[in-house]
């Protein structure tokens, strides 16, 4: 008698499902357990320049959570303006507070 082939592929595929689907929520998991960290840490860092690094890793946290949910225009977005503009404004404003405590820059006048 000849194995029963389909039915043994039928199981295969249940099972590759089964694995698919776990390693998905797996997926779904890290990045919600990593977006919620970096959210916590940017907000409790003591460093201004800590914190805007973390900023910056949330927002890409945030644009892998928009590519999982099958939003790529969101998560386009959300990398353009949320990581990118955004993160390289706060380190700009850094900077310069960072220059305003220590003095004036070369070439700049010191009136306001």
């Amino acid at each position: 008698m000849l194995p029963d082939l389909p039915g043994r592929a039928a199981a295969r595929s249940a099972t590759l499902e089964e694995t698919l689907t776990t390693l998905n929520l797996a997926i779904d998991a890290v990045i919600v357990i990593m977006t919620v960290w970096l959210a916590v840490s940017a907000l409790g860092a003591e460093d201004h320049f800590d914190a805007a690094i973390r900023f910056v890793a949330f927002g890409l946290a945030v644009t892998l959570a928009w590519v999982r949910l099958r939003a790529p225009d969101v998560a386009l977005a959300e990398a353009a303006v949320g990581s990118g503009l955004t993160g390289a404004l706060l380190l700009a404003a850094i900077a310069r507070m960072r220059q305003h405590r220590t003095g004036p820059i070369e070439g700049e006048d010191e009136s306001p």
